[in-house]
């Protein structure tokens, strides 16, 4: 990989990728929309040399080319709010793919673990049975299938699949990532599901490490790859966690199907979170064998460390927000 292009930049795993990406050395382009928040990335990073910047729209499969440029591998990290998923979500990824077929590069897909549906393994392997009974998880799955669909002949694709994540540079796509920085600044919480059952969670930065280092072994393009964490928590072994390296004592709320419903009145991607609550009663376990016979160990943070850099990381940048 002697180039790279992340479509999503400013995003969760974007980000994280794009950093990845800069302390490797790899030439990288940062692709996004906002030209001030690829900016603030940049910023973020220490300016890297080999980072630059591209402004464009993701659904217009000509920007995407035009950034990409002398590029090798894409990294396809962009994605649409959950209440647009069936509308957006494939549009994206044909526009994604058309670039990317144009130029021959190899593409990797970031993803999630719905289309899998209810577990049916003890840990989950890339060869679990894909039978998603919610909207979503068919959503995912139709995505999977235009992904790998036999008129993209030039484009190598290859679907890496996290569970939920965290890190200081998770947003509110991730179920975790808006109440850690609520406990970061010291603020009331809503956490998403049962706060009791044990689930599984990555650090960001594990799952760029582990992703950059799938996209650079040239035998892995194509099929599905897991990215698992570092084990299962639970939610009150989280706030816990948190609120010790915060210094706060806010409250955190749990939210099943009601409350979620009734925020989903003013916030509507909440309200499109509830039948994915599955999740958080019967979690997934991702097998991380697949990566570890090809790559070598899963790279996994304990979650004390992890949260609590998060909570730190979350707290400066709240603070050099303030100036």
């Amino acid at each position: 990989m002697k180039k790279a292009i992340v479509v999503g930049a400013t995003g969760g795993t974007g980000a994280a990728i794009t950093e990845e990406l800069a302390k490797r050395g790899i030439r990288t382009v940062a692709f996004g929309r906002s030209l001030q928040k690829l900016e603030q990335l940049k910023d973020r990073l220490g300016n890297p040399e080999n980072v630059t910047i591209a402004t464009g729209d993701a659904f217009q499969p000509n920007d995407i080319a035009m950034a990409a440029e002398g590029a090798d591998v894409l990294f396809h990290c962009a994605n649409v709010p959950y209440h647009e998923m069936e509308s957006r979500l494939i549009p994206l990824g044909e526009s994604v793919m058309m670039a990317a077929d144009q130029l021959g590069l190899k593409v990797v897909v970031i993803d999630g673990i719905y289309p899998y549906g209810r577990r049916q393994m003890d840990r989950v392997t890339e060869e679990h049975p894909k039978q998603p009974h919610t909207r979503k998880g068919k959503t995912r799955l139709a995505y999977e299938k235009m992904l790998f669909d036999s008129r993209w002949s030039q484009a190598k694709v290859m679907i890496t699949r996290l569970p939920d994540y965290y890190g200081p540079t998770a947003n509110e796509a991730s179920y975790l990532g808006s109440t850690l920085d609520a406990i970061a600044a010291g603020k009331m919480a809503f956490f998403i599901g049962n706060m009791r059952v044990p689930r599984e969670y990555v650090y960001l930065p594990d799952a760029a490490f582990m992703i950059v280092e799938l996209a650079a072994n040239d035998e892995t393009s194509g099929g599905n790859w897991n990215i698992p964490g570092a084990g299962l928590i639970s939610g009150r072994e989280i706030v816990r966690i948190a609120r010790q390296a915060s210094g706060s004592a806010k409250p955190v709320i749990s939210l099943g199907p009601v409350g979620l419903s009734l925020l989903g009145l003013a916030v509507p991607v909440m309200k499109e979170v509830v039948e994915m609550l599955y999740l958080t009663e019967e979690p997934l376990t991702l097998s991380g064998e697949k990566y570890e016979r090809l790559i070598g160990p899963v790279r996994a943070t304990p979650f004390e460390e992890g949260i609590t850099k998060t909570i730190r990381m979350l707290q400066r940048k709240n603070k050099s927000t303030l100036k």
